[in-house]
């Protein structure tokens, strides 16, 4: 790999049994005009054909990194981060695809202004065929460039509005080794999230481009990470890490207190349904006094609220539950599973 060009990407997958979906994902990224890139797949232990669909298709610009032991999406990520030779670094779910103009037009604009990372719009494609674009082309219109308050006030859960964390990010892999930026391996769920929101505290400047370029499958075969009390927990703790390395101020520090917040309640929230599930009364009871607010969030009937916490029905990957909002608001759609 040293001795060829250096490409103008490299598109990391990290993937998990994924040998039904990671020949269409490779091909996407293979396919990107006016580009130079090449394909990090990082096999995270797979137990079904990744591998051997991966080394199998012939694809000289392929290289695929089999870890030894399973480190989750951050740590198989970080992986391909760690062997990427590319001026670009782009992440692409092992069962997602993009557009085929995508990497040139986040690249040429994020180059015309000097920027550290590029984002755009998602296709949400469901499994009845319909496509629904997830943000509305005005809303992103109006944010050329993404802030940090910004990002981190639309990443809190049970919020309606727009949840940014869906983006998938183009970073410039020189302001990355920078500034010494990587995955958080201790998380499971929300490392995309700290990712960025590092990026951005960094003074990394991330523009966004209104049109869509990346295209969220929604399947029904693949496992979904559910929202367990313990995520909550790894994602305050996260956080924590991220504010011992970054000092906010003003609006960054006010939209951090509101997520740290929201995450609290949340955590009440998964605690006091716990308890109440298992008619444990009194320990509900103490949840309730400790964070009212826990118990406002059950002014949504019950059902609807685990759904949209959970983010997939029946521990699957599925289309938005009934009666779900429109995923316009992305906050419904499913919790992929990379590791």
């Amino acid at each position: 790999m040293s001795d060829a060009p250096q490409p103008d990407v490299s598109v990391v997958i990290a993937a998990y049994n994924a040998a039904d979906t990671i020949q269409r994902a490779i091909l996407s990224a293979a396919a990107q005009h006016d580009v130079t890139v090449e394909i990090i797949v990082v096999d995270d232990c797979s137990t079904d054909d990744t591998r051997h669909i991966v080394s199998s298709m012939g694809e000289a610009d392929v290289h695929l990194v089999a870890l030894d032991h399973n480190r989750g999406p951050g740590g198989a990520r970080n992986a391909g981060f760690a062997i990427a030779r590319g001026r670009w670094i782009a992440v692409l779910d092992s069962d997602d695809t993009m557009r085929p103009e995508r990497l040139r037009r986040l690249i040429g604009v994020a180059e015309r202004q000097d920027a550290a990372v590029a984002v755009d719009n998602l296709d949400v494609l469901h499994l009845d065929g319909r496509v629904e674009r997830m943000f509305p082309h005005d809303l992103l219109a109006r944010t050329p460039v993404l802030t940090l308050s910004n990002f981190i006030d639309s990443n809190r859960i049970f919020r309606s509005t727009h949840n940014f964390g869906y983006m998938k990010p183009v970073f410039r892999r020189a302001f990355l080794e920078g500034n010494t930026l990587s995955f958080d391996e201790d998380l499971r769920i929300g490392e995309d999230y700290l990712l960025l929101a590092s990026a951005l505290a960094s003074d990394g400047t991330c523009v966004v481009v209104p049109d869509a370029g990346y295209s969220y499958h929604i399947r029904d075969t693949s496992i979904s990470r559910v929202l367990h009390l313990h995520h909550v927990e790894a994602m305050l703790a996260g956080d924590r890490r991220f504010l011992a390395r970054f000092v906010l101020k003003g609006a960054d520090a006010s939209a951090q207190r509101r997520r740290t917040r929201n995450l609290e309640e949340t955590r009440s929230f998964l605690a006091l349904i716990h308890h109440l599930k298992n008619r444990s009364f009194g320990p509900a009871l103490r949840v309730a006094l400790v964070d009212p607010v826990a118990l406002r969030h059950l002014r949504m009937p019950l059902a609807a609220r685990w759904r949209r916490l959970m983010a997939a029905s029946s521990h699957r990957k599925t289309a938005a539950p009934r009666a779900a909002p429109s995923p316009s608001t992305a906050q419904d759609l499913p919790l992929k599973n990379k590791g």
